[in-house]
């Protein structure tokens, strides 16, 4: 008798059997790493991809090959924010047109207007949806952090 209660149940769940690789796969995580972006200082990666999204963890403007912080201004520093990020999204085989969504972080929102025209050189269409903070401090001194998130195609 308990056997007919539970074999109502048994053909759906053999007719998902198939499909648990293709859940078991979008459930995990990938780390993305690359020697083109500035490594962590800290226990965080610079990126993960995890169901079908790129998370890209907040970059400043730190020199890849030397580790510290651009000197020249914000200009400078934004610049190669945006490379981190460029270096750390081709190394998950994806672009700035994959991107769906941006926080960038500022010291001084004086910088705004900076941040839109060198933000506008990478983005150049298909725009993603964004938030712009202003904060009292940021790692390092740095004067900008931007973090994404990319669709994985």
């Amino acid at each position: 008798m308990a056997m007919s209660r539970i074999r109502p149940f048994l053909l759906p769940m053999l007719l998902l059997l198939p499909m648990l690789p293709a859940f078991a796969q979008k459930a995990g995580k990938k780390i993305i790493k690359t020697e083109k972006a500035s490594v962590p200082l800290a226990p965080y990666s610079q990126g993960v991809v995890a169901n079908g999204f790129l998370f890209v963890a907040g970059q400043v403007g730190l020199d890849p090959q030397t580790r510290q912080l651009v000197t020249g201004g914000f200009e400078p520093e934004a610049t190669q924010v945006m490379e981190n990020i460029k270096a750390i999204l081709g190394a998950a085989g994806l672009g700035f047109a994959d991107v769906v969504n941006t926080t960038i972080y500022l010291k001084d929102v004086g910088n705004f207007s900076k941040v839109n025209e060198i933000y506008g050189r990478y983005f150049t269409g298909d725009f993603p949806a964004r938030t712009t903070v202003g904060v009292a401090s940021l790692p390092g001194n740095a004067n900008i952090e931007i973090a994404v998130v990319a669709a994985v195609r």
